[in-house]
């Protein structure tokens, strides 16, 4: 028998080259300000060296008894003078590259944050807002750093250790220069291990960020059910199990970061007692002159920087890539619902819904959702689907906004498959209203009116007074200015229902899908809004869902589901006479409203 492969995976090498290019590809389109910034650091550089090359033929004519107060004044003034080039070059180069940074970082949101609002619902499912909240701080800083300092830190670092050597090589001894350089291999290798175990520890650093975020986002939404339940200790205990998560890879991390300066200290220390004892050796023998040996140090002293700067410009490339690896898988998701490459545009949607035999499952291995449903809806009527929790009414509006894409040939919007038309013009046609009304933080008014289409004060008002919440918008001290605060938690359910309906009626859409949007009202605000919502619903195609009879016995047709399955289907008189299912949902519904208003 043949032996059976396994699938190899990438080395690490590979797929750090991998972000190393996508990054690259991002500093492409700024390269002219890389040229200015580069250059500008390599004559900083150049400065730099300059000054120990004067400062030590200052001592050498000093020593040689050539030194006048004139020629003293001029070694000054050109000290200064190369010192005033430096400051303007090293402003040039902060400007260009930490500047570009900058820009680079905000393209990088800028495309991460339009991506997310393509990718579908799916991937949210799959997805923490912790985790994205990660990627679009700290990953994005990571690799804003790695554009910036570590571009110059690496750059800088090359180009001074090549003309330090260059210079102090030709300039005053090669063989001083090559000895004290000896310890630089060990620091290679040392800095190529550290980088492999920092990219791998960085990543586990920054999902146990994602789950912290999580944790915080999550508890302050969720406060008020928290405290209802008296689970501020429990809450305290797991955000400090998570807290101390991210705390444990932190200082795995930081351990092996601290080992970095301490090391490259050592080599340096080396580097130095090799040139003290051996340079000490040539001025004795007379190969070097005090100047010349004093300006070797300076020079050595100047190599320090660039023996940190490497490490530290490996250690920003492995967080950089480790981040930009993150960014990039959530940049390589591709929406499972999007627009085929024939999709049309659904011209003057008239609101004529058809399901001919819809089944559907959210996975392959999970159980039917809907099974077999059938039904049509004419223009201008009102469909009412009623059900238990679970029976698939949710997932029905769910397939006719596309927020997942039905089966091909079983869902048709004026006699054409949902999957043909475009998701613009498919969900333009549908005013859609969530059990869930989300809010966002803004006025009362921009949330009433979230349609891209203008509106007037007026009609806002007019919406409001439909959904019978211009009375209760009036006592409020700013009125429709009011601010909400985050997901419109300073109003009631009631009310967050009311304004996603308001919200919906505003669009003027053909089509509008109520999904259990009354259920945080009382019976008597929901047939007063009913009531002011039917000459409304008259003029579109309404799907009207909710577990209260209640709600959809105005309806001009109103199906039963169980399971995912059709029971009953009927008008309410119809639905009554038949005795069945709906009949005991119906009278249980009635005598519990009787017992409410008895209590």
């Amino acid at each position: 028998m043949g032996r059976v492969r396994a699938i190899a995976r990438p080395p690490r090498e590979r797929v750090v080259v991998r972000e190393l290019k996508i990054l690259a590809g991002l500093a492409r389109p700024h390269w002219r300000r890389y040229v200015v910034g580069l250059g500008a650091m390599a004559m900083t550089d150049v400065g730099n060296l300059a000054i120990p090359w004067i400062v030590g033929r200052f001592i050498d004519e000093a020593r040689a008894h050539h030194l006048t107060p004139d020629l003293a004044w001029r070694y000054g003034g050109a000290i200064v003078g190369v010192s005033l080039l430096v400051a303007v070059f090293r402003y040039l180069w902060r400007m260009n590259i930490f500047g570009t940074a900058r820009m680079i970082e905000f393209e990088l949101r800028d495309r991460l944050f339009k991506h997310l609002i393509t990718l579908s619902a799916d991937f949210f499912q799959r997805r923490t807002i912790g985790d994205m909240m990660a990627h679009a701080t700290n990953d994005l800083q990571a690799v804003r750093a790695l554009v910036g300092e570590g571009v110059m830190s690496g750059y800088d670092a090359a180009i001074l250790v090549v003309m330090a050597i260059g210079v102090s090589a030709i300039t005053i001894d090669w063989r001083l220069t090559l000895a004290s350089l000896l310890p630089l291999p060990l620091l290679a290798v040392f800095e190529w291990r550290l980088g492999r175990t920092i990219h791998l520890r960085y990543k586990d650093v920054q999902a146990a960020f994602g789950t912290l975020s999580e944790r915080v986002q999550e508890t302050v939404s969720g406060i008020r059910v928290i405290k209802a339940f008296v689970q501020e200790p429990a809450t305290q205990n797991r955000f400090e199990q998570d807290n101390e998560a991210y705390y444990e890879r932190v200082m795995r991390m930081t351990r092996l970061n601290s080992l970095n300066d301490p090391v490259i200290t050592l080599l340096s220390g080396l580097s130095a007692v090799i040139a003290l004892g051996y340079g000490g050796r040539l001025v004795l023998d007379g190969h070097l002159s005090v100047g010349q040996f004093t300006a070797f140090l300076a020079y050595l002293a100047t190599l320090a920087w660039p023996m940190l700067a490497i490490g530290w410009a490996a250690n920003l490339a492995q967080r950089g890539t480790a981040s930009m690896a993150r960014i990039q898988a959530v940049l390589d998701e591709v929406p499972t619902v999007r627009d085929g490459t024939s999709a049309r545009e659904l011209q003057t949607p008239m609101g004529r819904i058809e399901i001919r035999d819809l089944s559907y499952r959210y996975g392959p291995d999970l159980p039917l959702v809907l099974d077999r449903l059938s039904l049509t809806v004419e223009p201008g009527r009102t469909l009412g689907i009623i059900g238990r929790t679970g029976s698939g009414k949710s997932t029905l509006a769910n397939l006719l906004v596309r927020l997942y894409d039905p089966p091909r040939g079983t869902m048709f919007l004026d006699g054409q498959d949902l999957n043909d038309l475009t998701l613009a013009s498919v969900r333009g046609a549908i005013a859609y209203v969530p059990q869930d009304a989300f809010l966002f933080s803004d006025t009362l008014e921009a949330n009433l009116s979230f349609d891209p289409a203008p509106h007037t004060a007026e009609e806002v008002r007019a919406i409001a007074r439909v959904v019978n919440l211009d009375d209760e918008i009036a006592r409020m001290p700013r009125g429709y200015e009011t601010m909400l605060g985050e997901r419109g938690i300073t109003l009631s359910g009631g009310q967050r229902q009311r304004v996603g309906i308001g919200r919906a009626l505003m669009k003027q859409a053909p089509i509008l899908v109520l999904d259990d949007c009354l259920s945080a009202v009382d019976t008597v605000t929901e047939a007063r809004i009913l009531a002011e919502l039917r000459p409304l619903m008259a003029e579109r195609t309404t799907i009207v869902v909710s577990h209260r009879v209640s709600t959809v016995q105005h309806a001009d047709e109103i199906l039963l589901l169980d399971a995912g399955r059709v029971v009953e289907r009927g008008t309410h008189a119809e639905l009554l006479d038949l005795g069945g299912s709906y009949r005991a949902l119906h009278d249980r519904q009635r005598l519990e409203a009787a017992i409410a208003l008895g209590g």
